[in-house]
């Protein structure tokens, strides 16, 4: 099968797409025909390696995982002796090892049935981002109906899902987006727009919950904003080789020790639930995905720089 792989960390010019193996599958795992995969910052930090504290997990001296991509969709074309759930000729989406590729194991778990009035990209788009979106406000920014949230980065992978969540929630929404992306977010149901080339969403403002998928203001800006008794979700923060996005992350929890307010950082985890969710929602047309660009599988490494960029505008999908 053909894949996109990295042998040795480094840019997106180390990636090379060419012919492996197709994957085994053992007793709990369901063999996926990819129909397409998205692009995450997970991605991006483990082809780079970045930050130093990545290999830990993925490999001091090369990766481990040479095949790219978490986020996949597509039809089950096998599965092992103890899945009981998915059958061959399922169509389906959630998270994957080595979705950049033709061929991919999932655990049962991590997978569900996708929704037929969607396409495989609008489904490859959802795992890691709704999961860090729903999380983030429901359960570590604990958002209760009418309060105020703030989605800094709103136009992002993120950023779009965590607006729709946030109102799915009965949140009052501010978005803090560009100002090519007003109209786009809003339409995704942002109750107040800021566009962060004119206008400072620091100041004369209070909300209840912030989520942070940026991390670029300082600790003092985000105090005077934050209600009293608020909650800082921090999930994006400044590149960088030894600590990246841990560096916003730490200033914040350092920064909110003292008094009612609270800085919050975590890791998106899986959940079977969740996705359930997803597919409900995405179902009834209460959560949409936003794709940025669609890039063959041949040109990953153009689709990894895309996303070095920053400027996504929802997400960028691969397909095989």
């Amino acid at each position: 099968m053909r894949a996109a792989t990295a042998d040795r960390y480094g840019s997106p010019d180390v990636i090379t797409v060419g012919e492996i193996d197709r994957p085994s599958v053992g007793p709990d795992d369901v063999l996926v025909a990819v129909r397409a995969a998205a692009v995450n910052p997970y991605d991006w930090h483990m082809l780079t390696g970045t930050p130093l504290f990545v290999r830990a997990v993925s490999g001091l001296r090369r990766p481990k995982q040479k095949v790219l991509g978490v986020d996949v969709a597509g039809v089950v074309e096998a599965v092992g002796a103890d899945v009981t759930d998915l059958g061959a000729g399922d169509e389906v989406f959630g998270g994957a090892v080595g979705a950049f590729a033709e061929y991919a194991v999932a655990k049962e778990d991590r997978l569900v049935r996708k929704p037929a009035n969607i396409t495989f990209e609008e489904a490859a788009a959802v795992t890691v981002a709704a999961l860090t979106a729903v999380q983030g406000l429901r359960d570590h920014g604990t958002v209760e109906r009418g309060q105020h949230v703030l989605v800094n980065g709103a136009a992002g992978g993120v950023g779009t899902y965590a607006v729709q969540l946030a109102e799915y929630f009965g949140a009052e929404v501010t978005a803090v987006c560009s100002t090519r992306n007003v109209d786009m977010v809003r339409d995704l149901g942002a109750d107040h727009v800021v566009d962060y080339t004119s206008d400072d969403f620091t100041v004369d403002r209070e909300y209840d919950v912030i989520l942070d998928n940026i991390g670029n203001r300082n600790i003092a800006q985000l105090k005077r904003c934050l209600a009293p008794t608020g909650t800082y979700v921090v999930i994006g923060g400044p590149k960088g080789r030894v600590l990246g996005p841990a560096t916003q992350m730490i200033k914040a929890i350092a920064g909110f020790k003292i008094g009612s307010r609270r800085a919050v950082s975590f890791t998106a985890q899986r959940s079977r639930s969740d996705l359930e969710l997803f597919r409900e929602l995405l179902e009834n047309g209460e959560l949409r995905t936003v794709i940025d660009t669609v890039y063959p599988l041949e040109d990953a490494a153009e689709a990894l720089r895309h996303l070095e960029t920053g400027h996504a505008r929802g997400k960028i999908v691969v397909i095989p």
